[in-house]
């Protein structure tokens, strides 16, 4: 129902109406001093209040509801501690380009400035990481203030702040007029002659690869229509899955470590490399002589990552629908053959087994999981291994998600953003991949699933250690320190909070015990003992990485760690 209707709406009951008028359907985080009068406001309309027991999960649940969703979302924090704690949970929203409101309370006016308790500038801390960072100062600006946050987050990708003073919640504006949030659609490509320049590029002598990133959303049709005039293969940056993998015959995976050999190829050693919407941040992994070409929407993004021959500004969608019938058709294959054939072999390589009951690799686990979920799952992926294992070995169909932390890289974030995707698809599975280290981090808000009745399936990859970090540890040939985690029986912890949980530690339980945990009603957690010694394998292995691996190795076992050294070599290159 409006709340608005009468001369007797508070800023409360203004903001509330606002943020559904522009879509939002749920509020996360926690109730209590400077919000209390908001949280009434909800109560009394048709938005959902989440009640979650850290607020770095209400920021990730929020964030994860709205990148899978494309829709707002919307969470609450209280003056001071409140507010702080959402840092890292919006910060990681912010990055991923979730459309998300956060309503930041500070102190009443009269105690601004004079180091009253709880006084924090949220600005100061916000703003950097934000489309939209701003005090409401005046009750008569509420719902122009929400309208605009509210449009910069779903028009231009992000988190907007309102900070709102605890005294400004209860007042009444005299009047209003009807701001609202908008919504576009644009046609946006490159001039004529930007075109005829790109494909003049694209229609010399050599070998032409795609690089496709997230910019690819929504334009896969047009990315492979132009991909196969030019026989060009595709290589995905990770956070271009989703729509670049199904159903292509074009595709080769990623590059960078996370990537493959193909993907790796395709882009490192091309003549000619097509940026569409795709920011990837290592400048090591681009070609050292191609012509470089890149489309993106913000022209800020153009050569940042790797100096490039043509930039031009543009949807990738719009601009490959433009140059279509401007370049030639290529009837060579043999470029895009040879760079599919490796990427297949070495997809097939990544996918290890072992024929030791007791070595479960992390990759049979998500290899199970691939093939029991459903076809219209969604995944979520703690930062580090987790999300590797999530990129190489969760198909992608054109139905399902994937979620890793991919632009922020923090722990922790795989369950509580599977939070927000569960309550937007209450029908929908939803698999979140942990870190063991990951789930420990917020762990409180189990609590929260339960007491929600979310029906979230959660994995356990326990390895006993900090995975990814013990990795680049032993990389940059320095000893493993400080990784080791003594981790509790995680599925007899959910039984003891009425939870279905069960443990894994010999292989041929894996395939019956993600079954059980898919068939769940409700929430589950599923623990699997897996290999702690994995290798992530890079597509393309530096000289220095194997002399660093190799001095670890030394001092493994100059300091009595041989086993360690035994049980590296053992588990990845001869269990298998």
């Amino acid at each position: 129902m409006a709340l608005t209707t009468s001369s007797s709406a508070s800023v409360s009951d203004i903001i509330v109406d606002s943020l559904l008028e522009a879509g939002a359907k749920r509020c996360y985080g926690i109730v209590g001093d400077t919000i209390n009068h908001f949280t009434d406001a909800i109560r009394r309309s048709e938005m959902e209040w989440v009640h979650v027991r850290h607020e770095e999960v209400a920021g990730f649940a929020a964030g994860g509801e709205s990148f899978i969703s494309g829709e707002l979302s919307c969470c609450a924090g209280t003056c001071g501690p409140g507010s702080t704690h959402f840092l890292n949970g919006l910060i990681e929203s912010h990055r991923n380009g979730a459309p998300v409101v956060f309503i930041a309370s500070q102190i009443d006016t009269a105690e601004m400035g004079v180091g009253f308790p709880q006084d924090v500038d949220q600005k100061a801390l916000y703003s950097q990481y934000s489309v939209f960072c701003e005090y409401l100062t005046n009750p008569e600006n509420a719902r122009r203030m929400v309208a605009i946050a509210a449009q910069k987050a779903l028009a231009e990708g992000g988190v907007a702040v309102l900070i709102v003073p605890g005294d400004l919640f209860t007042q009444k504006p005299k009047g209003s007029l009807p701001w609202r949030a908008h919504r576009f659609m644009p046609v946006i490509r490159p001039g004529e002659q930007e075109l005829a320049a790109v494909a003049e590029a694209l229609n010399a002598r050599g070998k032409v690869s795609i690089y496709a990133g997230i910019g690819c959303q929504h334009a896969q049709e047009e990315v492979l229509a132009l991909a196969r005039r030019l026989k060009a293969p595709v290589a995905w940056t990770s956070r271009a899955k989703d729509f670049i993998e199904p159903n292509n015959e074009l595709e080769v995976g990623m590059t960078g470590v996370f990537g493959l050999q193909g993907g790796y190829e395709a882009v490192a050693e091309c003549d000619t490399l097509l940026l569409l919407g795709c920011s990837f941040a290592w400048t090591q992994f681009y070609p050292d002589k191609a012509t470089v070409i890149q489309v993106d929407l913000d022209p800020g993004k153009i050569g940042i990552r790797h100096p490039v021959d043509l930039g031009v500004v543009g949807s990738v969608k719009d601009t490959c629908a433009a140059l279509l019938t401007r370049v030639d058709p290529r009837n060579d294959s043999a470029w895009l053959d040879s760079c599919r054939k490796k990427y297949l072999e070495a997809r097939d390589d990544a996918a290890v087994t072992s024929d030791d009951e007791r070595l479960i690799h992390p990759q049979e686990l998500t290899l199970a999981l691939d093939r029991h979920a459903s076809e219209d799952a969604v995944f979520t992926a703690d930062g580090g291994s987790p999300m590797v294992w999530c990129l190489r070995h969760i198909r992608a169909n054109g139905k399902r998600r994937t979620l890793p932390s991919l632009m922020h890289g923090t722990m922790a974030n795989a369950y509580p953003q599977a939070i927000g995707i569960q309550k937007a698809y209450p029908q929908r599975q939803v698999i979140a991949m942990c870190g063991d280290g990951g789930l420990a981090m917020l762990m409180g808000d189990l609590l929260t699933l339960k007491q929600e009745k979310i029906p979230l399936k959660i994995v356990i990859f326990n390895n006993s250690t900090l995975g990814f970090v013990e990795l680049e540890q032993k990389v940059e040939g320095i000893l493993d320190t400080y990784t080791e985690l003594e981790n509790p029986d995680f599925s007899l912890l959910a039984q003891s909070m009425g939870l279905w949980g069960r443990r894994v530690e010999e292989k041929h339980e894996l395939d019956e015990a993600v079954q059980s945990l898919l068939a769940q009603d409700g929430l589950g957690v599923l623990e699997v003992k897996v290999n702690r010694m994995e290798l992530v394998m890079p597509p393309h292995v530096e000289a220095g990485q194997v002399a660093s691996t190799a001095l670890y190795s030394a001092k493994a076992v100059l300091n009595g760690r041989m086993d360690d050294v035994v049980d590296l070599v053992r588990n990845n290159f001869t269990k298998r």
